[in-house]
């Protein structure tokens, strides 16, 4: 080999190296104060995976010093930023999911559960083909992966049933039920249910064996049924304290028996409306951050401007400057319009709880309760779902949502 072709493959070899380098399969590494115990952390992250978490003395830009934590998991997501998985008077479409999933990584969210609430079998069946369509689109990294019945399988009582129209409440059907399973791709991850129906027990005792984590909510049931309930298998209570009639019986109300039963986790809305800070308290000291969920229930009219709206009855749904959502006809709150970020930040003031401990409420139970054993955490091998964020006065303030490795949302300064 002549000298000037061995100069000429050096060169070739050397760009080659200096490409890859530069390419580096994907790799990023992210700063940040660990969310944990707020000391400086870096992540390299490649192909999308988080392959090591290394300490260090101080950060490289103390100028900027950002929080870093897992991604956030909502389990009840009804809507986002005008789309409805429901209603909203408009077709749910695959370029809705999107907006929806975009809306919500700029609030922290790197996974949640597009929630279907009562309503026809037409419509259910519907949303549920259009949701699997969605679920695998490569835009969406990844963010959905299931979806959340609540209803129609609950109580049809006033208060107890809360927003849910009554004409589309009714007891559970399995038939009806496997064929929303197949519409949606066999990926409904979870349902809600109330235990007190005709063949609810039965019901549970089925969804239990497909693998589907059962929800207790929306209910009036006795302490021999919620516990019948949990022997069944049901996991979880679905935003306890909300859900249920403004007057109910001091001693034998649906509350202390979910709250008594070691076998149930709870979800739990913190935006400040829901519940009072004194219920917010005495549920996390009860079940613990163990057994505690902060999940959402945000709607379409999340992300809108305060003011009066439309629901697909026809009745008045209000978005007051506060933030509260409210259905005047019933007296009833209608979800919320405040994304978990907020819930995150509400629940340290009034119980006092570490940043550490509410995130893990916001993404690693979650991640834990519905078998996603590939998030909720900051560990190599897990997908690389984080977020830099600072703890403002009302809600974890996002500065960078990072979904499955790539950098989705940066907040504008």
């Amino acid at each position: 080999m002549n000298k000037f072709l061995k100069i000429q493959i050096g060169s070739l070899l050397a760009v080659l190296m200096i490409t890859m380098a530069n390419i580096s399969f994907g790799q990023t590494k992210i700063e940040g104060l660990y969310y944990i115990d707020k000391k400086p952390v870096s992540i390299e992250i490649k192909d999308g995976k988080i392959v090591r978490v290394e300490p260090l003395d101080k950060l490289t830009d103390e100028s900027r010093t950002f929080y870093v934590a897992p991604g956030l998991i909502d389990n009840q997501v009804n809507g986002y930023g005008g789309v409805s998985f429901t209603f909203g008077g408009a077709e749910l479409t695959v370029d809705g999911v999107k907006k929806a999933t975009k809306g919500l990584w700029a609030k922290g969210v790197t996974t949640y559960f597009p929630t279907l609430t009562s309503n026809s079998r037409e419509t259910l069946l519907k949303n549920f083909i259009i949701l699997a369509r969605s679920k695998n689109d490569p835009e969406l990294l990844g963010s959905i992966p299931g979806f959340h019945l609540e209803g129609p399988y609950i109580s049809p009582v006033n208060g107890f049933r809360g927003a849910h129209p009554l004409k589309y409440v009714r007891n559970p059907d399995w038939e009806e039920f496997m064929a929303f399973y197949e519409a949606s791709g066999n990926n409904i991850l979870t349902v809600t249910v109330a235990p007190d129906l005709k063949g609810a027990i039965e019901f549970i005792r089925k969804c239990t064996a497909l693998g589907i984590i059962v929800a207790l909510g929306h209910h009036n049931a006795s302490k021999e049924i919620i516990d019948q309930a949990v022997l069944n298998g049901a996991r979880i209570s679905t935003h306890l304290g909300n859900g249920c009639a403004n007057m109910i019986n001091r001693h034998a109300n649906p509350l202390w028996p979910q709250l008594a039963n070691d076998g149930l986790n709870i979800s739990i809305i913190c935006d400040g409306f829901h519940l009072r800070d004194e219920e917010i308290k005495t549920f996390y000291d009860v079940k613990g951050t163990s057994r505690t969920i902060i999940t959402s229930d945000v709607t379409s009219f999340t992300g809108l401007e305060p003011g009066k709206y439309t629901n697909e009855d026809g009745d008045t749904i209000e978005l007051t400057k506060e933030g509260m959502l409210r259905y005047p006809a019933q007296g009833v709150l209608y979800g919320s319009a405040s994304p978990i970020n907020s819930g995150v930040s509400h629940i340290m003031e009034v119980t006092g709880c570490s940043l550490g401990q509410a995130i893990r409420m916001a993404s690693t139970n979650p991640a834990t309760l519905y078998g996603l054993e590939d998030r909720g955490a900051i560990a190599p091998g897990k997908r690389a779902d984080l977020i830099l964020f600072t703890i403002g006065k009302r809600e974890l303030e996002i500065q960078k949502t990072y979904v499955d490795g790539k950098l989705v949302y940066q907040a504008k300064h």
